[in-house]
Order: C-alpha cells, then structure tokens, then sequence
C-alpha cells in the first residue's frame, strides 16, 4: 500500500513544510521512540539496513516535488505569455511550447514522486 503520509508514531507532529517531507519520512516506525529518533544504523549490518538510503529517498522525493511546483510555475507563465502574445504567431507558439513542456515535466515530476515513495516505503517497511 502506498502510503501518502509519514509514519511518524501516533500522537508526534507532522513536521512537514509546505507539502515537502523531512529527511527521516521514511525511516521505519521502529527507529522512533516517544517522537524522538533513538534507533539510526549508518553501516548495514547482518540483522539492520543502513538508514542512508532512505533519507536519500527523502531528499530526492522534495526535489521531485520541487521541480513540480516549478513545472506550474512554468504553465502560468506560459499562459501570461499566451495572453500577451497578442495574435502573434511566433509569440503565440512560444508560449504554447511553454505550457507543453512545463505539462511534460509536471506529468514526469508526478511519477517520479510516485516511483520514489512506492520504492521508499518498500524499504523502509
């Protein structure tokens, strides 16, 4: 199951900010203890993973999320210059190349995300 929200214990914050994960969203339920992080393994060993690369996974999941608001930055900009192309056919093609590509990298920014919080949570268990 694919899970949308982090996996903090019950009863700790959601410390999250503007939509972006921290850097421990997917480390397992386990590690924490009384909303305090007590159990972290750098070095994988016979019975642990390493925790690294699941704040890797982090890391790059704001990224991707960043790069998605960016992505409808873009269409609204291309939709301004869409209005004041004013008939202009090369101005009018700009900007609809604009809404296009920013479409392009928003559809591509979604399933990335997707991608990386399916792989996480598969990790992080």
């Amino acid at each position: 199951m694919l899970k949308l929200f982090a996996v903090y214990p019950a009863g700790c914050p959601n410390n999250s900010f503007f939509g972006l994960v921290p850097w421990y969203h997917y480390l397992p339920k386990g590690d924490f203890q009384n909303c305090n992080l007590v159990n972290f393994s750098f070095i994988p060993t016979a019975t642990t993973q390493s925790d690294i690369p699941l704040i890797l996974l982090a890391i790059v999941d704001d990224l991707l999320r960043i790069a998605g608001i960016v992505a409808v930055g873009y269409i609204i900009y291309g939709g301004f210059q869409y209005v004041g192309s004013q008939g202009s056919p090369d101005k009018t093609a700009r900007a609809q190349n604009t809404v296009t590509d920013a479409l392009i990298g928003l559809a591509i920014a979604i399933v990335a995300i997707s991608a990386v919080s399916f792989i996480a949570n598969k990790l992080g268990g």
